[in-house]
């Protein structure tokens, strides 16, 4: 059975994932909104930028979070003239570093959501002179639905499944860094193999369900 520190991981991973997908919605809604729309010159590099997680090794962009957000880092420079202190080792700084390392997930569903409502409808809402934001709200977000829906469900997933950033930003702090994908590592270390079944074939299940979820909530393109 799970023991108490188990437990304690999977609360902080639920937890760390729920927050860092409230985050990624609320920032990769108007970044999805830009990617989709503009014609600008920059629309590339952006769109490469937030697509660089799915490229780089966790660990790459986790010890570069760590060098910026140390003490002696812009971030930590930052956050400690605000009075918060350094943000590795913490809640926070695995927060900002999920944020980062799930964006992709959650930008390019949103994006790709918004490239296949079209014109036509954005037109036909402007004749009815409505504003931009009541179209935005009234027209894009409901015809965006699906979209929202993957981003939500791999964003969420993503998180739950990290290791390499969260090990290097927040390293193996029981109750406050140390989640789920960290606790396994341990187990296996301390050649605790019962323990570590419990946890991965949960993660195995959990997996099944998050994609048996993406196939459900996407028919088309599971028939295609």
């Amino acid at each position: 059975m799970p023991a108490a520190s188990d437990l304690g991981a999977i609360v902080l991973t639920l937890k760390l994932a729920a927050l860092t997908t409230l985050i990624l919605l609320l920032v990769g809604t108007p970044l999805a909104w830009w990617l989709a729309r503009t014609r600008s010159a920059w629309k590339g590099p952006v769109g490469a930028l937030v697509a660089l997680p799915l490229v780089l090794p966790p660990t790459v962009l986790g010890f570069y979070f760590l060098v910026a957000m140390g003490p002696n880092g812009p971030i930590g420079a930052l956050t400690q003239w605000l009075g918060l202190g350094v943000l590795p080792f913490t809640f926070a700084g695995l927060v900002v570093g999920s944020v980062v390392y799930s964006m992709p997930f959650v930008v390019q569903p949103i994006q790709n959501a918004f490239e296949a409502i079209g014109q036509e409808p954005l037109e036909a809402a402007a004749t009815l002179r409505a504003s931009p934001l009541d179209t935005f709200f009234s027209v894009v977000l409901p015809l965006a639905r699906p979209g929202y829906l993957s981003a939500v469900v791999m964003g969420f997933a993503h998180t739950v499944g990290e290791f390499g950033v969260v090990l290097m930003i927040g390293g193996n702090i029981p109750d406050k860094t140390r989640v789920v994908s960290v606790q396994i590592y341990d187990h296996v270390e301390a050649l605790e193999y019962t323990q570590a079944h419990w946890l991965a074939a949960g993660m195995v299940a959990f997996s099944f369900l998050v994609l048996l979820a993406l196939y459900a909530l996407n028919p088309t393109g599971q028939r295609r």
